[in-house]
């Protein structure tokens, strides 16, 4: 079964406590704080305290208020080492991965709306949810959530699988791309997998979903049968394209992603009848 990384734990997203606080520190370029207790602070270090430009808090689990601090990338105290948020979850246990990459996202969507995208007014945090409000026009402005859709396409016993020109060298996986505006999910799926590989699809199902955090995107998991057409890749998102049994897979994803999730499903329960 698929366990997906970068989600919070069940939790009370929208009240903080007022005693046990713990705190994550997030530059404001991304990158999680490690002070020299480690990445979670009790309170605020003395050193940081005149530099915190965001306090937004992320819920309450286990007891705790959990609350991320922002501090500008330029301000950071002596002693202090700077980490991307897939270093951290690659070291990291249980829900801690869900709770930085909250807090990643949550201090990059109040940096970038500290003003009104319409009047260009200065914002300020809603008390009641997670949204900036504009203090002259009242406009509210939630953080951006950008959905993608990602497929495992299988033609018996074979799995198509493809390579972005960013890919590590050798590494292919599954398909994926942004959801459009007035587009179903399902409808995506056959969109970009015509529109990057030149094949159809047919038989759609949904697998998961993961929170995928570089920056903003959710990623929605399906299966897919192939249905006809010849692979022709576009050259431009994809620049190869092709079938691969079990016996001679490629570089596959690293396992912190639902593509991972995806062709491992596969390699371990085969194709659904």
């Amino acid at each position: 079964m698929f366990h997906p990384s970068y989600v919070i734990p069940p939790m009370n997203l929208h009240e903080e406590i007022q005693s046990s606080p713990v705190y994550i520190i997030v530059r404001t370029d991304g990158l999680l704080l490690e002070g020299p207790i480690g990445f979670i602070f009790p309170e605020i270090p003395d050193e940081c305290a005149g530099k915190i430009q965001s306090r937004i808090s992320l819920g309450n689990y286990d007891g705790h208020s959990w609350i991320a601090l922002g501090i500008h990338a330029d301000r950071i105290p002596s002693g202090y080492t700077a980490h991307s948020l897939r270093e951290f979850a690659a070291n990291a246990v249980d829900f801690l991965p869900g709770m930085a990459c909250r807090a990643v996202q949550l201090i990059r969507f109040d940096t970038l709306t500290r003003f009104c995208g319409f009047c260009g007014s200065k914002t300020s945090m809603k008390q009641d949810e997670i949204a900036k409000v504009c203090l002259s026009c009242k406009r509210i402005v939630f953080p951006r959530l950008s959905p993608a859709v990602i497929v495992r396409i299988t033609d018996g016993p074979k799995i198509l699988l493809s390579r972005s020109p960013h890919f590590p060298k050798g590494m292919y996986s599954v398909q994926a791309g942004f959801v459009e505006p007035g587009e179903s999910l399902e409808a995506a799926v056959h969109r970009e997998v015509r529109e990057e590989i030149g094949i159809e699809v047919t038989d759609i199902r949904y697998f998961g979903s993961q929170p995928w955090p570089f920056p903003d995107s959710l990623m929605i998991g399906f299966t897919a049968r192939y249905a006809g057409g010849a692979i022709e890749s576009d050259m431009k998102e994809i620049e190869d394209a092709r079938w691969f049994t079990r016996s001679d897979l490629p570089l596959l994803p690293a396992k912190d992603s639902i593509a991972h999730g995806l062709i491992h499903d596969w390699l371990d329960v085969g194709e659904p009848v």
